[in-house]
């Protein structure tokens, strides 16, 4: 058994939170930022059983296992 860590990032909508796994590209929501969480976490234990069963963990696997993750916030200004 293998332990991945992941970068969530959870943010308010109108409706809700929404939830995303920065390495995977995998979001999903809740009412919440508990469910939210909770459903990103559901979501990405399928994502990495399709990955699995596709032959696909060589691709993905470094971006799960690297314990050098920094996050920023970035401002960009248009008219």
């Amino acid at each position: 058994m293998r332990t991945f860590d992941f970068t969530v990032v959870v943010w308010k909508e109108k409706e809700g939170y929404v939830s995303k796994c920065s390495e995977l590209g995998v979001a999903s929501c809740g009412g919440s930022i508990s469910e939210a969480t909770s459903n990103l976490k559901e979501a990405v234990e399928l994502y990495i059983e399709n990955a699995e069963a596709l032959g696909m963990m060589e691709d993905i696997e470094e971006s799960l296992t690297s314990k050098e993750k920094f996050t920023s916030h970035l401002e960009i200004t248009y008219a």
